[in-house]
């Protein structure tokens, strides 16, 4: 209830708590926001116009929330509550002949887990379906084990049809196809420091920004980080994405220390903070240590791109 306290401080709301011995207790929680001015339909995609998906999860309401998400985008939904169930159905739509396409799967199922239940479903689909985890925690240290089990990509719970539309998009290669055909954006010759712990992180990240033109070098911490930039000639590199969460020296501290280089051109050099915290203090924070924006994981490739177009104009 702490956190929820600050949470809605932080939002200018209020928190009430009604409680009545022998009725129970009521929390009510007051938020303002802005109403849309128009309302915005929902775009059906039409490259995944009736594609054939299931969502498995032990939660009903997140099950129908989901589907009906899926079916506003244009594709066919079902769902169940058991990961058992879940590989049952897979094999009979092989059997049918009508084959789910994708799956969302959340992580924390209490018959069978998410991980399982994929690693069972991959042995009777093949490399083919598509298979989305979904988790309300920092997925960093299952996300090898899920990718070997033949997970495909994650989503963050509560999920949003935004984050759900931009993950199909991606997987389809629709939203990144688009984005560079129309912009014809090419950061070819820049080059880009990337500092990340995770193996996994790291070869996600360079594969994307090389398909955009960059050329990326990786270090494991903020120590290597400013080793690196401190033995580098001024203007070899024109970025650096920072993780903040790392071992030996964390993002912050990286930051702070590469500030107060004596070689200005160095010490200015754009950093980008990619953290899996989201909230206006961790921007604070990030903006404290002398970072030039801050980008909440998992990376959302198009802002990626957007913002790295307007700090390298």
């Amino acid at each position: 209830m702490a956190i929820t306290k600050n949470i809605v401080d932080m939002m200018g709301g209020t928190i009430k708590v009604q409680s009545e011995v022998g009725k129970g207790t009521e929390f009510i929680v007051t938020l303002e926001f802005k109403l849309q001015e128009e309302h915005k339909e929902i775009e059906i995609i039409d490259h995944l116009e009736g594609v054939h998906a299931l969502v498995v999860d032990d939660d009903m309401n997140s099950c129908q929330s989901i589907s009906h998400m899926l079916r506003e985008l244009g594709l066919k939904s079902e769902w169940t509550m058991y990961g058992k169930e879940a590989v049952v159905r897979a094999k009979e739509a092989e059997q049918m002949k009508e084959p789910y396409q994708i799956y969302l799967i959340d992580w924390l199922i209490p018959d069978m887990n998410g991980i399982e239940t994929t690693r069972r479903i991959r042995k009777i689909v093949g490399k083919e379906a598509l298979i989305i985890l979904l988790s309300a925690y920092d997925w960093g240290e299952i996300e090898v084990e899920a990718r070997e089990a033949g997970v495909t990509d994650f989503i963050s719970k509560p999920v949003f049809p935004s984050d759900l539309r931009r993950v199909l998009l991606k997987l389809f290669g629709i939203e990144e196809n688009r984005l560079q055909e129309e912009e014809k954006i090419d950061f070819s010759g820049k080059r880009i420091l990337l500092v990340e712990d995770n193996l996994m992180n790291r070869e996600i990240a360079t594969e994307y920004l090389q398909d955009f033109g960059f050329l990326v070098e990786n270090v494991e911490n903020g120590k290597e980080a400013c080793d690196t930039l401190e033995n580098s000639k001024p203007g070899y590199f024109d970025i650096v994405l920072m993780d903040i969460q790392m071992p030996v020296m964390n993002g912050f501290e990286a930051t702070k220390r590469i500030r107060k280089f004596k070689n200005k051109e160095i010490a200015n050099i754009p950093i980008l903070a990619m953290t899996a915290n989201a909230f206006e203090e961790d921007k604070k924070a990030a903006k404290e240590a002398g970072m030039n924006g801050h980008l909440a994981k998992p990376i959302d490739i198009p802002k990626l791109i957007e913002t790295l177009k307007e700090i390298l104009k």
